[in-house]
């Protein structure tokens, strides 16, 4: 909207005097609140005063050209529009003072036919700007409330998850000492109420340190660099196979692209990926995980894949969720949040995480790091 109720309030500057009123007095009265001027330094002192809408001046003009004028209103006023005014003989510097920043010219002598078109259209784009400039403005605001809000959450969580350790590690510790003294003369039902107070105290102690990690990722600075993911992902591989050393699982890993990123962090995402496909495959006669990536619209891609349990697709949007399990704990151990810190850390990089399955054959996580 003009800045003057309905009225556009337009700034005409001409040193022809005559000819400055004139067009002030021609503009229609209902539609458009004109004020002139005859120099360049009075037409600026007025827009320091009082805010305008559009900016009508005369290119050639002794003291202070249009163009001058111009970029010295835009600088006490970005959202201001200019047009320009000339005579035949100058339209070539009327397209300069375009390219200066002009929205648009007038080829003087001219009719008010011809004027009016081209305000409103100069209007409608100082209109279309303004907005632009007052939604970036809420968008700023916005952001910087959510990521506020953000940062409490995660002082929260970590308060939380902080002070719940010490009043915990004394429950756990206590069960211990009741089990190791005294289960023995225990009849069944005491022993197995003392092993379960056991087993929920630690299941908890693991999902506090899942938690402390995840709120601690939101304060964590990225420590960028060259990161070799082929290289990162075999000695992950040789780690786990170690540790299934028990197991012949099967892991083909293709030649991958690197990427820039936070080695340490980047790490902590295919651990918990790749985990997940040994983890997974536990069942399979012949376990097989495979890891691929490859450069596309300006990202690095990344997928590991494996012939595992699988899961709902249907249910995917929740996978990144923190504590969210779709299988029962008893078949596969974990605390379920080992996703989230896989797709905080990605998003932190400014990439995507996603992925595909199917009950009982397997599953494809994907992420991205953008170039």
């Amino acid at each position: 909207m003009p800045t003057t109720g309905l009225r556009a309030r337009i700034l005409v500057v001409d040193d022809e005097a005559a000819q400055m009123k004139a067009l002030c007095d021609t503009l229609p009265d209902g539609d458009y609140d004109a004020v002139g001027f005859t120099n360049g330094e009075a037409a600026l002192a007025e827009l320091r005063h009082a805010r305008c809408d559009l900016l009508l001046a005369d290119l050639m003009m002794p003291d202070m050209d249009g163009i001058a004028l111009l970029r010295a209103a835009q600088e006490t006023d970005p959202g201001l529009v200019g047009i320009i005014m000339t005579g035949d003989g100058t339209i070539a510097t009327a397209v300069e003072a375009m390219k200066a920043g002009a929205l648009d010219y007038i080829l003087k002598p001219f009719k008010l036919s011809a004027v009016i078109p081209v305000l409103e259209r100069a209007l409608a784009v100082q209109r279309l700007r303004r907005e632009n400039a007052e939604l970036a403005a809420r968008v700023r605001e916005r952001t910087s409330e959510l990521e506020a809000a953000n940062r409490e959450l995660e002082a929260f969580s970590y308060s939380v998850a902080h002070d719940l350790r010490g009043p915990l590690s004394v429950i756990v510790g206590y069960a211990e000492t009741l089990i190791e003294d005294h289960a023995a003369q225990w009849p069944d039902e005491p022993r197995k109420l003392a092993g379960a107070i056991m087993a929920g105290g630690e299941h908890m102690q693991r999902l506090i340190e899942g938690l402390l990690r995840l709120s601690q990722l939101g304060r964590q600075p990225l420590s960028k660099g060259p990161v070799d993911a082929g290289a990162l992902v075999r000695e992950i591989v040789d780690e786990l196979r170690r540790q299934h050393s028990s197991r012949e699982v099967v892991v083909h890993v293709s030649e991958i692209p690197g990427c820039v990123g936070d080695r340490a962090l980047l790490r902590q995402v295919l651990v918990n990926l790749l985990s997940n496909a040994f983890k997974f495959t536990r069942a399979r006669e012949k376990p097989l995980v495979t890891v691929t990536g490859w450069t596309e619209g300006g990202e690095k891609i990344y997928c590991v894949r494996d012939n595992g349990a699988g899961f709902d697709v249907q249910q995917a949007d929740k996978l990144f969720a923190a504590f969210q399990r779709f299988h029962d704990s008893d078949q596969y151990e974990g605390t379920g949040i080992g996703l989230s810190i896989a797709s905080r850390i990605v998003q932190r990089h400014g990439g995507r995480i996603w992925a595909s399955a199917e009950i009982g054959k397997g599953a494809a996580f994907y992420f991205s790091i953008p170039d």
